[in-house]
C-alpha cells in the first residue's frame, strides 16, 4: 500500500471523513430498526447519572460505574495547519505511576493484580483495555464491552475544546503511546458495535479511526472499511470513497477493494427503484470489476468458497489458474491480505444471488485466461513485484481482527516478537514523553488467563520475554 508523507491530497474537508454526531450512537441505529420506544428503558439512568458525569457523544455513563474524578489525562493542541488541527494526550505525573504499577501487573501475569489496580484507579486507560479482553475471551462479554466503554468515557472527558469528533480535520500522532490507547479502545469499541447488530454505527467509528491520521492510518482501517459499509448498505459511499482516493492510496491494490468494488456495483445493480438500463449498467460494471478482481487476485475463489461452504465445479478445481497453485504461489503479504478479506467477507458472498453472479464470472476469466487474454500476464507479473512484506500496520490489524485464516499467515518475525493487547505491535519510531524507570523483573513462572490470551493469538508468543522487554 502506497504511504504519502503529505495530507495535502486529504484536504481540510473530505466529506467521507465527516459525520454526523447522532450517528457515533447506537441508539441511533437501534431505534431505526426497532423504534424508540424499544430502546427507551437504556436512556432513563442517565437522568440520575447527571450529578457525577459530564454529558458525552461516545458513551451513557452507567449507574453501576465508579463515581469519576479526572485520572490524570489531558489533551493538548500541538498546532494548526492548513485546517488540520493536530492534537496529542498527555498523562500527568500521578498517571505515570500508576501507568508503571499497571506495567508490574501486566508482569505478574495474573488478571487480579489488574483488577486491584482499577478498584483504586477505576478509569485507567491501559488496565480498562487489557481487562476487558480478558473479559472477552472467558465469554463475559458485557463486562468486556462495559470497560471499553469506560475506557471510551474517560478519553471523552479529557478531550481539548477544539478537538472534534465528526469534521474529520482533528489529528492524533499514532507514535505517541499517549494517543495509542485511543485508537484500540475505538476499534475494540467499534467491534463491539459490529456484532451487537449496529455495522451503520460501527462504520462512523471506523471513518473516526480512520480521520484521526488517514495518511499513516496506523490500524489499517482502509481493510475493513469497505466490509462495514457493505454490511450497512451505503453503496456510494464506497464507491466515492474509491474514486477520491484511488490516485493516492491506490486502494485496488488491495483484494478488498477490488472484490468490495464489484459487490457495490452489483446490489445496485439489483434494487427495485433503479430502471432497467441504469440496471444494465450497474450489472456490467459489477462483470467488469470481479472477474478483473479474480484475475488480479485468483488465490481469493477456493478459500471463499470454502468457508462458503459451496463445492466448486471440478472444471474450476483442475484448472492451473484457480487451483492449489493459485494459493500457494502467493507472495507473502498478498497471502496475508487474501486470508483477511476471505476470513471476514466471506458471509458477504452467500447470498444466492451473489453466488450465481460469482459463478458465472469465473466461468468468464476461465474463458480469458485459455484465449490468454494480456491482463492476465500483466497481472500475474504485477503480483510477483508487489506484496512481498506486508507494513507493520497491516500486521497490527491482522492481530486486532482475530480473524484465524488472517493470523496463521503472520510471518515468523511477527509471530516470534513479544506483541501486548494493550499495545500491539507498537511503531518502532515511537515519540515517548516519558520512560518507564529500570526494575528488576520478578515474574511468575506458570501461565495465566492473560498469557493464554496472547498465546491463543499467537503460538510463538512467549510472555516472559515480553514482559522483560516492556520493563527495558
Amino acid at each position: 500500500m502506497t504511504i504519502t508523507n503529505d495530507e495535502s491530497w486529504i484536504g481540510s474537508e473530505c466529506p467521507f471523513l465527516c459525520q454526523y454526531i447522532r450517528n457515533l450512537n447506537p441508539e441511533t441505529e437501534l431505534k431505526r430498526y426497532f423504534g424508540a420506544r424499544a430502546v427507551q428503558g437504556d436512556q432513563r439512568p442517565r437522568q440520575r447519572n447527571r450529578q457525577y458525569h459530564r454529558s458525552t457523544w461516545m458513551t451513557s455513563p452507567k449507574d453501576s460505574w465508579p463515581r469519576f474524578s479526572r485520572p490524570g489525562i489531558s489533551m493538548t493542541l500541538l498546532q494548526s495547519k492548513d485546517g488540520i488541527q493536530f492534537f496529542t494526550f498527555e498523562h500527568g505525573r500521578d498517571y505515570q505511576q500508576v501507568q508503571f504499577k499497571f506495567l508490574d501487573a501486566v508482569e505478574s501475569m495474573d488478571p487480579n493484580n489488574i483488577v486491584a489496580l482499577l478498584q483504586l484507579n477505576p478509569y485507567h486507560i491501559d488496565s480498562l483495555l487489557q481487562l476487558s479482553d480478558v473479559c472477552r475471551i472467558q465469554e463475559d462479554q458485557e463486562m468486556a464491552r462495559d470497560l471499553i466503554e469506560r475506557a471510551m468515557y474517560s478519553f471523552e472527558c479529557a478531550f481539548h475544546p477544539l478537538f472534534s469528533l465528526t469534521s474529520g480535520t482533528s489529528r492524533l500522532d499514532y507514535l505517541r503511546p499517549e494517543n495509542r490507547a485511543f485508537y484500540l479502545a475505538l476499534y475494540k469499541h467499534m467491534m463491539f458495535l459490529e456484532k451487537r447488530g449496529c455495522p451503520r454505527t460501527a462504520l462512523e467509528y471506523c471513518k473516526l479511526i480512520l480521520s484521526l491520521d488517514p495518511d499513516s492510518d496506523p490500524l489499517c482501517m482502509l481493510l475493513l472499511i469497505d466490509f462495514l459499509t457493505l454490511r450497512s448498505r451505503e453503496y456510494q459511499s464506497l464507491l466515492q470513497l474509491h474514486q477520491d482516493w484511488e490516485e493516492h492510496r491506490n486502494l485496488s491494490q488491495l483484494p478488498n477493494f477490488a472484490f468490495s468494488t464489484a459487490l457495490c456495483h452489483f446490489h445496485l445493480s439489483q434494487q427495485e427503484d433503479v430502471d432497467p438500463e441504469e440496471s444494465d449498467k450497474e450489472r456490467h460494471k459489477a462483470d467488469q470489476l470481479l472477474q478483473n478482481a479474480l484475475i488480479m487476485f485468483p488465490g481469493v475463489l477456493i478459500p471463499l468458497l470454502d468457508l462458503c461452504t459451496v463445492q466448486p465445479d471440478p472444471t474450476v478445481t483442475s484448472h492451473a489458474f484457480f487451483g492449489p497453485k493459485s494459493q500457494i504461489g502467493q507472495p507473502p503479504a498478498l497471502a496475508e491480505l487474501t486470508a483477511l478479506y476471505v476470513g471476514r467477507t466471506h458471509t458477504l458472498w452467500r447470498e444466492a444471488a451473489v453466488m450465481l453472479w460469482l459463478e458465472e464470472s469465473v466461468k468468464e476469466v476461465l474463458r480469458r485466461v485459455d484465449a490468454k487474454d494480456p491482463l492476465v500476464e500483466d497481472c500475474q507479473n504485477k503480483r510477483k513485484q508487489r506484496y512481498q512484506s506486508a507494513p507493520r500496520n497491516i500486521h497490527r490489524h491482522v492481530l486486532l481482527s482475530e480473524i484465524k485464516e488472517a493470523t496463521s499467515s503472520l510471518p515468523l518475525e511477527v509471530t516470534s516478537q513479544p506483541v501486548m493487547g494493550f499495545d500491539p505491535l507498537p511503531p518502532l519510531d515511537s515519540v515517548m514523553s516519558y520512560t518507564r524507570p529500570e526494575r528488576q523483573h520478578v515474574g511468575a513462572t506458570n501461565e495465566s488467563t492473560l498469557s493464554l490470551f496472547f498465546r491463543s493469538l499467537l503460538p510463538n508468543f512467549n510472555f516472559q520475554v515480553s514482559c522483560t522487554d516492556q520493563a527495558k
